[in-house]
């Protein structure tokens, strides 16, 4: 197994595939290609229709996949903000790889068994798939595709990403093959000698304790250990600095422990998710998720310094792995409103990931969600940088 990636920052996309191209191939050397990646920005809107001929005049591709994206990454850089085209290419022996479309508006239905979703994806559950995901955030039903996709095959790793960089319906571009959809959801199975590892970064750190939901409906969480969660709040907020203060007030969220068998959650193992309000007369919050009693809780606060620590300790989870030592390659998924927009400077998650992991290639893009798991369930995040890892299992 081996991969390569590159990224070029010309103004014109036929002199960023050549560069890119030449690159990879110099990486390459004489190994066949078997499944190419390619991300590209907002700024070569007008020719995303010719860039899958543009890369076949060049190169054998093996199967293909992309999408547009607001920022890029290639070569473990990462481009904001300025013309920007990745591609990321892996030569993968004894793999068999499966293309993935749909509009995702034909779901088979919820209560339905997971043969049924795994005759309708056309993958079979037995060759233990590990998966990537690109859809068009305009046209994806998100969370019932996932949950679906998770039912069908409960132990196969899931990762990817919404294209970005576009203002509405139509203007991004999906790559599979030979064709370019403007809706949807593409992918790749991947099955044999190939194992993909997630992390998944939320960039949170929690505050106080974890505490049971004792009362709840829907989305609305009403009481936390028999007390109303704004009282809660108030008390953990005397014990905080004044820093996280200011960050109660502006960048609070709710972690929600994924894995019930779990008593003791560490950091990373909850599920983040907004407060999109509260009602001061009965102290409780509305959630951006469905809640249940029983479930542990935990409020989390968001900024800079909390989103590498929280980054840092997964990659140093990760690093202590056998895994980690056979990874050859990489996609990195990070949330449009990470990057320079939240630490200042360019290239923060890519960094970190070569200084933990080591100098692996490295493709992705800055996405408008992204897909990963928190325990064992495959969540649509903001906010996040999710990684795929692959390393061969043999």
């Amino acid at each position: 197994m081996k991969w390569a990636s590159h990224v070029s920052i010309k103004n014109n996309i036929e002199e960023c595939i050549d560069e890119s191209i030449k690159a990879v191939r110099n990486k390459m050397g004489d190994d066949e290609v078997h499944l190419t990646v390619v991300f590209v920005s907002p700024q070569f809107k007008d020719k995303y229709e010719e860039i899958p001929k543009l890369i076949r005049e060049r190169m054998a591709p093996g199967f293909f996949l992309g999408c547009s994206g607001g920022g890029i990454v290639g070569g473990g850089r990462e481009v904001e903000n300025q013309p920007a085209f990745s591609i990321t290419c892996a030569n993968l022996p004894y793999v068999e790889i499966k293309s993935i479309y749909s509009d995702t508006m034909s779901l088979p239905d919820q209560d339905t068994a997971p043969d049924v979703w795994r005759e309708w994806l056309g993958v079979k559950v037995e060759k233990k798939p590990s998966f990537i995901f690109l859809a068009d955030p305009f046209s994806f039903r998100g969370e019932e595709f996932l949950s679906g996709v998770d039912f069908a095959y409960p132990n196969s790793s899931k990762v990817g990403g919404l294209a970005s960089g576009a203002q509405m319906q139509g203007e991004n571009a999906l790559y599979l093959d030979d064709k370019v959809y403007r809706s949807g959801l593409i992918g790749v199975a991947l099955s044999g000698n190939i194992g993909m590892d997630t992390i998944v970064a939320q960039g949170c750190r929690p505050i106080g304790i974890p505490v049971k939901i004792s009362k709840c409906s829907g989305t609305l969480l009403s009481e936390m250990n028999g007390q109303a969660p704004l009282e809660l709040l108030e008390s953990i907020n005397e014990g905080l600095d004044e820093n996280d203060k200011r960050l109660v007030q502006t960048s609070l969220f709710l972690g929600i422990e994924m894995d019930p068998l779990k008593d003791d959650p560490q950091q990373g193992d909850f599920l983040i998710r907004n407060i999109m309000g509260a009602d001061r007369a009965s102290g409780g919050i509305q959630i951006g998720a469905m809640l249940r009693e029983g479930q542990l809780v935990q409020f989390h606060l968001r900024d800079k310094d909390m989103s590498a620590e929280d980054l840092k300790l997964v990659l140093n989870r990760y690093k202590t792995s056998e895994n980690s030592k056979k990874a050859s390659g990489a996609l990195l998924f990070s949330c449009m409103g990470r990057g320079q927009y939240l630490y200042g400077k360019p290239n923060h998650d890519s960094d970190m990931f070569r200084d933990q992991i080591g100098d692996i290639a490295l493709g992705g893009f800055f996405c408008n969600g992204e897909i990963g798991p928190v325990g064992k369930t495959t969540f649509l995040h903001g906010y996040t940088s999710s990684f795929g890892i692959f390393h061969p299992t043999h």
